[in-house]
């Protein structure tokens, strides 16, 4: 059993959005977490994860439009249209027990906001 948590993140008026509540996921089931972002600009999109004990680690980084990025099964694709950055994975696992955050960066203001998911 996976429960997943979320949180709200914002800068500057740019803010990225998950899905909220809690969601129980089966090992072995489609992962899916939602991430949409409001911007002025097009961000650099990121996917962070943290596993216990340890610190926030990159995942996955989007620069333009549609840019799909795979890492370690995971993957997700800068929607521009959609103003979405949705991550997935095939078949999850216990070993992705983690926290996973998705965030933007303003690559000219150098800022950032972000959003968890605790997994």
């Amino acid at each position: 059993m996976i429960q997943i948590f979320s949180l709200l993140g914002r800068t500057h008026g740019d803010s990225v959005t998950q899905m909220e509540g809690q969601v129980t996921i089966s090992e072995g089931a489609l992962l899916t977490i939602n991430c949409t972002y409001s911007a002025t600009r097009y961000p650099t999109l990121f996917w962070y994860v943290q596993y216990p004990g340890e610190g926030p680690q990159l995942l996955l980084k989007a620069v333009k439009a549609n840019d799909k990025v795979i890492n370690k099964g995971f993957e997700a694709t800068y929607n521009k249209e959609a103003t979405s950055f949705h991550l997935e994975k095939a078949s999850i696992q216990a070993s992705d027990s983690a926290v996973y955050y998705c965030a933007l960066g303003d690559t000219v203001a150098e800022t950032a906001g972000g959003a968890e998911h605790k997994l």
